[in-house]
């Protein structure tokens, strides 16, 4: 995880989200979304999801695992991406309250 505080500011920064406004979304505060950009403290596995979501990449991107940013859906039925749509709206339902 040697590059994951670059990768999450880099991608952070690329999406006009501020430290602030991240932590919102997440929950958690200001200086924790610090700590993971400097590299001096990890997120949970709870969070690193969340931020995948919120950013609109890969878990593996964030880990340093992938340089691809996307999720690759190609191997994926029909029913698995409806599924995980599925997912994405209540997600998105639940975060809008």
């Amino acid at each position: 995880m040697l590059y994951f505080g670059l990768k999450l500011k880099q991608i952070r920064t690329s999406r006009g989200l501020t430290q602030q406004r991240l932590a919102d979304k997440l929950g958690i505060t200001k200086s924790t979304i610090s700590a993971y950009e400097n590299s001096s403290k990890y997120p949970s596995l709870e969070i690193l999801y969340n931020l995948a979501i919120i950013l609109n990449v890969s878990t593996d991107y964030l880990l340093g695992l992938s340089n691809d940013k996307d999720f690759n859906i190609a191997p994926l039925t029909d029913e698995q991406i409806e599924l995980i749509n599925e997912l994405i709206i209540q997600y998105t339902h639940l975060n809008n309250k």
